[in-house]
């Protein structure tokens, strides 16, 4: 039997890893990698408190399999179209996470594995990952994540990169805001905790409702949401949650979430 593509493993902390496993050709995109990263996105236990996404090797996804570009050459209008629905299907999938995502980033992210950087709510790099959103360099263009790299970095950013197709270390992706935090190799996984443990140490509903807070007030003005805004904090004060975590601040203690 031929190892998963794509596997996901949960830790004793309820953090689900989705680890993409295609390490001798970088990761990269083809249909049936596509497919088992939004089979496996699909059955993350909607009670886990993060997901990271991984990736086996010394890249972290080069982007589209050359074997799969050779093959789309030939493709015509209405299988490109279906190819790329699956795309954005993946893309989708992984944006629809109720929970935190966050992207270790070790090496190479290109193309639709930079858009998977960018589709991340947090991502960790090692110095010697290197970025690029190159798909102008081959006559396409970076459409289907277009909308998550846009929202993440910016227009003004998202365009620059996308006409120029340059590739862009860690550095500059942390200037951007494309990544949250930079470190050396070594110190990769250390930064990667860093973030997992003020994830969980916050209340489960209450992380991800800030989470899809972000995703409702997202480009609408403030005084068209001012009344949502009201209505969610009201409701995390009044929430069992929310009143534990209140109560434990006042009295100087650990919150017992979900107890």
């Amino acid at each position: 039997m031929a190892a998963p593509l794509v596997r996901l493993e949960a830790d004793a902390r309820g953090i689900a890893w989705l680890t993409l496993a295609r390490p001798e050709r970088k990761n990269a995109f083809d249909a049936e990698l596509i497919a088992a990263l939004t089979a496996a996105a699909q059955k993350v236990d909607p009670a886990a408190r993060a997901v990271v996404l991984a990736s086996e090797g010394d890249a972290f996804c080069a982007g589209a399999d050359l074997t799969w570009m050779k093959s789309m050459v030939d493709y015509g209008r209405e299988k490109n179209i279906a190819d790329s629905r699956a795309l954005a299907a993946m893309y989708a999938t992984l944006d629809g996470l109720p929970m935190p995502l966050l992207a270790r980033v070790q090496g190479p992210a290109l193309g639709g594995g930079a858009g998977l950087v960018a589709v991340a709510d947090i991502a960790v790099a090692s110095s010697e990952a290197i970025f690029g959103f190159t798909e102008v360099r081959l006559g396409i263009i970076p459409a289907v994540v277009s909308p998550y790299v846009v929202r993440k970095i910016g227009p003004a950013h998202a365009t620059a990169l996308f006409v120029s197709g340059i590739r862009f270390d860690a550095r500059r992706a942390l200037e951007v805001g494309l990544v949250d935090a930079v470190g050396s190799p070594e110190e990769l996984d250390a930064k990667l905790e860093l973030y997992l443990d003020a994830v969980t140490s916050g209340g489960p509903q209450a992380v991800n409702a800030a989470k899809r807070l972000v995703r409702e007030v997202e480009g609408r003005p403030a005084a068209e949401v001012r009344e949502l805004t009201v209505e969610r904090i009201a409701e995390r004060r009044v929430s069992p949650e929310g009143q534990e975590g209140m109560r434990a601040f006042l009295e100087r203690r650990k919150a017992r979430w979900g107890k």
